[in-house]
C-alpha cells in the first residue's frame, strides 16, 4: 500500500481544504475535517487513475508532515 502525505487547512469560514504535495492538482474540500478526509480518500485513487489512463508518471511519495511544538 502506498501512502501519500495530505495537508489539511481550515479556512476562516470554518470549511476545510486539503492537498497532496506529491500529487500536484490533487485537492479537495469539505464543510468539516471528517468530510474533507473522506473526500481525499476518494480523490487520491481517482487522481492516480487519471495519471495512469493518460500515460503520465505516477509520482512516488516523498513528502511527510510533522508537528513542531513551540
Amino acid at each position: 500500500m502506498t501512502e501519500y502525505a495530505v495537508i489539511y487547512e481550515q479556512a476562516e469560514d470554518g470549511s476545510w481544504g486539503a492537498y497532496v504535495p506529491d500529487l500536484p492538482g490533487c485537492v479537495s474540500g469539505g464543510d468539516t475535517r471528517e468530510e474533507v478526509e473522506a473526500n481525499m480518500a476518494e480523490a487520491i485513487p481517482f487522481h492516480l487513475a487519471g495519471l495512469r489512463e493518460t500515460g503520465r508518471n505516477v509520482p512516488k511519495p516523498h513528502s511527510f508532515a510533522g508537528v513542531v511544538a513551540v
